[in-house]
């Protein structure tokens, strides 16, 4: 059986943590920021987990299980 390929698009998105969790940047801080509040700048700046229900598709994607 062949090896698994690694998704690059997914793999370049997230990073995986030493828990085994994977940690995404926040969408929405590209462009149109005049609109937005400075405080919700900032928490966009915040980086976050990967829901648990996507967790399972995401790390198969990156050849990881």
């Amino acid at each position: 059986m062949p090896k698994m390929k690694t998704k690059k698009s997914v793999s370049k998105r997230f990073k995986l943590t030493a828990t085994g969790k994977l940690k995404r940047t926040s969408p929405n801080l590209r462009h149109i920021l005049s609109k937005k509040s400075s405080k919700r700048k900032r928490r966009l700046k915040r980086d976050s987990l990967v829901d648990k229900g996507q967790l399972k598709m995401f790390k198969k994607l990156m050849g990881l299980g």
